[in-house]
């Protein structure tokens, strides 16, 4: 798996198929792989004759793992995705992110509009601006010294996904820690790239997508019917939503 330094960060990335590229990002505790590879996106992306781009957020899956809450401010994660696009020598690209990736997408949307030529939000809604997302719980089940000893709802879920993935626990609750920036409601209703919200109606963690529709002048929605935050991710209405969405835009 080919990977590059941003500073001394190593960024581990897949690039994959031929035609207008589309990065993607995942979102927290998961990676690359269990975020797109195995949910099919990357294969579904290719057949549509894209090129995909995936990376290993820091602290996840094959990148850098660090401890620090201040290596993970959402500016910075965004950075990496930056140099990333800089490294492959990619001026534009459509972008999609999950939750954390869908922050970090939001950030590069709003902050650097010439890098995104669409903006796609998935498993993220109003929680982009008035928080949402896991909290201090999942950090300190993500620190306990068994899944057993976590009581919480939300902890035990982001728990027991981290053990399934085999994740550095530490790592991502330092990440969890210093990625919580959220998005002003100004800084949201300045994004002027093309943007698709999809979320799961049964997902308690994004937030609503109607509401944050309502800032992003010009954005649509995409309801994934039935799904919660963690079965949406390969939900076969989401993937359609997301190649008409991209099928169309200008």
């Amino acid at each position: 798996m080919p990977s590059f330094k941003n500073g001394a960060v190593e960024i581990a990335y897949l690039d994959e198929g031929e035609g207008e590229p589309i990065v993607l990002v995942h979102g927290f505790a998961s990676s690359k792989n269990v975020n797109w590879v195995y949910p099919t996106w990357v294969s579904e992306l290719k057949k549509h004759g894209r090129r995909v781009i995936a990376l290993d957020n820091r602290g996840h899956g094959d990148s850098s793992k660090l401890y620090d809450p201040e290596d993970y401010h959402i500016g910075i994660m965004a950075s990496d995705v930056r140099a990333l696009l800089d490294h492959l020598q990619i001026d534009r690209a459509d972008m999609m992110g999950y939750s954390l990736g869908s922050r970090i997408t939001g950030y590069l949307a709003q902050s650097q509009p010439q890098r995104i030529r669409s903006a796609i939000f998935g498993g993220l809604g109003i929680g982009m601006v008035v928080g949402g997302g896991p909290g201090e719980n999942v950090a300190t089940a993500l620190e306990a010294d068994s899944l057993d000893d976590v009581t919480d709802p939300v902890g035990r879920t982001f728990r027991a996904f981290a053990d399934q993935t085999r994740s550095d626990r530490r790592a991502l609750a330092a990440c969890l820690r210093g990625s919580r920036r959220l998005m002003t409601r100004d800084e949201a209703a300045s994004i002027t790239v093309p943007a698709l919200i999809a979320v799961g109606t049964t997902d308690e963690i994004a937030g609503s997508a109607a509401a944050l529709g309502e800032i992003i002048a010009g954005s649509e929605v995409l309801d994934i019917p039935g799904r919660d935050h963690m079965r949406a991710v390969g939900d076969r209405v989401y993937k359609a939503g997301v190649l008409d969405f991209l099928a169309r835009r200008p």
